[in-house]
């Protein structure tokens, strides 16, 4: 009725090798199906109405195959059956492990096994509670903040002789942290592992347990790829609400950006993580990705076209002081930092401190019109020398992150201190008697020490040698009255410097501080590539007034006027005669109202006529 199934092809030498390796047969003994017969001719049974049964060849009498008896088999056999039947699950992370009691009781008298069984390692039982107490001792439930920094030196971690992970611990004992983290009410949102040494796999559950998470620090951990940020940031689904993410002092962070990548390593992470706002302490502009919706109007809706501030940008600014004495002074002051800087010892007060940064990061003025491309000698600049020199290097700390050492380091105290540190910096050269719109200065009265100083801002650009590229900068001075009888006085110097602050950046022109409309989209360098004289003002839609006839010069200052500003100087201009900068004037002062300009222009023009008639009027009754 039913037929014994063939064996598959080699599944007997398979059983045979098996076997041999396990000790239950002799390493010549040959495999054979019980119904072998003897001499190795094989028989066919003619019953089939049942499988072939162990038992059958048991009961059929020995075979050609030939079970080993010596005294240490039942001991291997209870080691095999022991390692078999001994059933591991884990579940979540803790591994549970059945009772073997029959078994032992069974084979107490075979005595112990000589032979080595693996038993595989499991958390116990006291140290899931010990974690439990550690978890809810750190947990403020009003804040919802779960601090679990600095593991390691924690008492409990101490006195149960726990491992954290990346202190002997791995990602077993990060999951059954995490776990417990869950269990937690209500709901963890923000979560400190700051110096922990976690890995991006022991960080692999924590968007399983910690889904709703919005704060997430991990300053000082163990982030060296980019593949362990995909770790933390799990599959799609998970942490889609993190809104702050600090993940300074990882090695990945750092060495990016020692290579100058802090760009590239901003988009790699809001890439893995699309909803944080704010990373390493500095805000993330908001990106939406909104999938477009069909449009129920054939009018294309209007698109953002402001691009000056309401308020003009006014001049330079320098109140309690006379002008002359703060020109002087950083005329001669940016004169010696470029040929001789070791001659502004004496300026510097013996307390004065000093400090410089660099940001590489090239602004979106200068993107936008091509200022680091079209410019000849840019791409020859090179960041290394500021970053990082034989005296010190920036003192940005967003690159130094939590290096104290280097912080303290770059902070220089005292002019000897501080003209040393000048040696290491690029050579520059200031364009002092180039046009006065490279420069802003503003300064303005500050109490120091219980003395009046005064805190003075120097905006401005300068060559660096040799590559003959520009940079910008921005000087931060506090000065005071220079000492009767000092070095500074002797120096010719009336005030000397308490603190000094220098800011380098990649070049954007003085368009930012230059007197007028503030510029905040401004047009792309296309925009210019004709000489003024061969454009035309355009004419206003809608308007039936035509350009009028400007001058070259006029037309030149019109055309660096944005639009929709410049089409309103162009009908001021036409309706009222005035030139362009009075026709900006006159728009500035009535909030950029066309009709309220030319109406209060009228009026003014009518009252100005009235007065000038009414004059000559009295004039001429009064004459002889």
């Amino acid at each position: 009725m039913f037929s014994s199934p063939t064996p598959a092809p080699g599944s007997r030498t398979i059983a045979g090798r098996a076997f041999r390796k396990a000790g239950l047969i002799d390493q010549d003994a040959q495999m054979s199906d019980a119904t072998d017969k003897p001499g190795g001719r094989k028989g066919s049974s003619k019953i089939r109405s049942h499988r072939p049964r162990a038992i059958d060849a048991y009961k059929d009498g020995p075979s050609r195959t030939r079970l080993i008896h010596r005294p240490l088999l039942n001991v291997r056999l209870h080691a095999l059956l022991k390692e078999a039947h001994q059933i591991h699950f884990q579940y979540e992370a803790q591994l549970v492990r059945l009772p073997l009691a029959d078994y032992d009781e069974m084979h107490t008298s075979a005595g112990p096994s000589l032979i080595p069984v693996r038993t595989p390692t499991r958390m116990k039982t006291g140290g899931v509670e010990s974690w439990r107490k550690l978890v809810q001792k750190r947990w403020n439930a009003e804040a919802r903040l779960l601090d679990l920094s600095n593991l390691i030196d924690d008492e409990i971690v101490k006195n149960n002789k726990l491992e954290p992970p990346g202190y002997g611990g791995g990602a077993r004992e990060a999951a059954v942290i995490l776990k417990l983290a869950k269990e937690l009410k209500p709901e963890v949102q923000s979560l400190d592992l700051s110096n922990n040494k976690w890995s991006g796999q022991d960080l692999a559950v924590l968007g399983h347990y910690l889904p709703q998470l919005a704060n997430l620090s991990l300053n000082n951990n163990n982030i060296r790829l980019y593949r362990d940020l995909d770790h933390v940031a799990g599959r799609k689904g998970k942490l889609l609400v993190l809104r702050e993410l600090i993940l300074t002092g990882n090695p990945l962070r750092e060495d990016e950006l020692k290579k100058g990548k802090g760009e590239h390593f901003t988009r790699e992470v809001t890439k893995r993580f699309p909803s944080l706002a704010v990373l390493d302490g500095q805000r993330i502009s908001a990106i939406s990705f909104d999938v477009p919706q069909a449009s129920t109007s054939s009018t294309p809706p209007d698109k953002p076209s402001s691009t000056t501030f309401p308020l003009n940008m006014g001049g330079p600014l320098i109140v309690g002081v006379d002008p002359g004495l703060i020109t002087q002074f950083l005329m001669r002051y940016f004169s010696l930092f470029d040929t001789n800087r070791p001659a502004l010892q004496n300026v510097y007060d013996p307390t004065a401190r000093y400090s410089f940064a660099v940001n590489t990061t090239i602004p979106e003025r200068a993107r936008t019109q091509g200022l680091h491309t079209r410019l000849p000698n840019q791409k020859k600049l090179d960041w290394s020398q500021w970053l990082s020199n034989s005296t010190g290097g920036s003192r940005n700390l967003m690159r130094l992150g939590n290096s104290i050492e280097k912080q303290e380091q770059r902070l220089y105290i005292g002019g000897q201190s501080i003209v040393d540190s000048f040696k290491g910096l690029p050579q520059t050269k200031h364009d002092l008697g180039g046009p006065a719109e490279k420069f802003s200065v503003d300064c303005f009265p500050v109490a120091h020490a219980g003395i009046m100083g005064l805190l003075t801002i120097v905006h401005g650009e300068f060559t660096e040698l040799p590559a003959e590229g520009l940079r910008s900068f921005d000087r931060t001075f506090l000065l005071v009255p220079a000492p009767e009888n000092s070095q500074a006085k002797a120096g010719g110097w009336d005030i000397v410097i308490v603190s000094d602050q220098l800011m380098v950046r990649g070049y954007s022109g003085p368009d930012a501080w230059k007197p007028g409309p503030m510029v905040v989209q401004p047009e792309p360098q296309a925009a210019h590539r004709h000489p003024p004289s061969q454009q035309q003002a355009p004419t206003p839609q809608g308007s039936s007034q035509s350009t009028p006839a400007l001058p070259q010069d006029q037309q030149a200052v019109l055309m660096t006027i944005p639009e929709p500003q410049r089409s309103l100087v162009v009908q001021v201009c036409a309706r009222t005669g005035l030139n362009v900068k009075f026709a900006v004037d006159c728009l500035t002062g009535n909030a950029w109202d066309l009709e309220k300009a030319v109406n209060n222009f009228n009026e003014v023009k009518f009252l100005c006529v009235s007065h000038l008639a009414s004059s000559l009027a009295v004039l001429v009754s009064r004459a002889p």
